[in-house]
């Protein structure tokens, strides 16, 4: 599928403009989830290339609006990577422990091997979106200069944005992959999954009264997207803003660019020297010898 539509680079991003929803999957089910079938074997058999040579990591950066689907899009896209070569970080708020050390600092812990796949549950990005929402968050971080919520202005998040730009650089000459998925939904449609979480018995254990409390910051959170999204995504670290309404056309979306881009690499099984060769032809021989 052509996913060029969904793929920002530089500064043109309006978060109004674009979709939350393509449309209704149901039609068209069956033909979805069999692509998607494939594309989740290729990202699996691609893993066992990349876990053997270790030269390339691989690291897909989630961020949305709470129920657009991050953790069910993450079980689903990864399911049967061999979690020896793959892990999941969530950030959350903060830490005492974490608010003594610069913003990255816990960030740098959590990056995959070289050679795995590694996912961001949210990501460093909060720190440029939930923390421009809530200013009050970057005064507990004792950061020079930083005095009073008058100091955390537009010029403060622009020096993050910069510093977001110039880390992204680093990790891909370092031979990341960084792939920064928006996972965009509606506001009506976020309701609809707050209530069935509410109605639902089985999902009651999703319901969190934060997420009502966040919701009444919508505007707040979109301005804080369009701005992070419209600053940070480069030709070379590029945002992919997914409708994210329909689950099943949005996991089609997400694991269509991530087996494409992992296409590109020069994928392989390390082949042996002579020398190998010959050890593995005497360690057989060893074993077909004992008695």
């Amino acid at each position: 599928m052509d996913t060029k539509q969904y793929r920002y680079t530089g500064k043109d991003f309006k978060i109004k403009q674009a979709p939350t929803f393509v449309a209704d999957s149901s039609d068209e089910l069956k033909s979805i989830k069999k692509q998607v079938k494939k594309n989740l074997k290729y990202i699996r058999e691609a893993q066992k290339k990349m876990y053997a040579r270790r030269h390339y990591s691989v690291l897909v950066v989630f961020q949305a609006m709470d129920a657009a689907g991050k953790d069910s899009m993450i079980a689903h896209i990864f399911s049967g990577v061999n979690p020896v070569g793959f892990k999941v970080a969530n950030f959350k708020q903060p830490t005492s422990q974490e608010l003594r050390h610069d913003y990255l600092w816990r960030i740098n812990r959590e990056l995959p091997l070289r050679g795995d796949i590694g996912v961001f549950n949210r990501s460093y990005y909060e720190d440029v979106l939930v923390s421009r929402v809530h200013p009050e968050i970057i005064l507990n971080s004792n950061l020079p200069g930083i005095h009073s919520l008058k100091d955390v202005d537009d010029h403060f998040f622009e020096n993050r944005y910069q510093d977001i730009r110039e880390y992204e650089k680093y990790l891909t000459r370092n031979g990341y992959i960084v792939l920064k998925f928006f996972l965009h939904v509606s506001k009506d449609e976020q309701k609809r999954r707050f209530l069935a979480r509410i109605d639902r018995p089985e999902k009651n254990w999703k319901f969190s009264a934060a997420d009502i409390r966040e919701r009444q910051y919508w505007d707040q959170y979109q301005a804080a997207y369009e701005k992070a999204i419209d600053a940070t995504a480069t030709k070379e670290n590029p945002w992919y803003v997914i409708p994210a309404d329909d689950k099943w056309y949005s996991r089609l979306i997400v694991s269509d660019i991530i087996t494409k881009r992992i296409e590109k690499l020069p994928l392989s099984y390390p082949e042996l020297t002579d020398q190998q060769a010959i050890e593995l032809k005497t360690a057989r021989q060893r074993l077909l010898d004992e008695k």
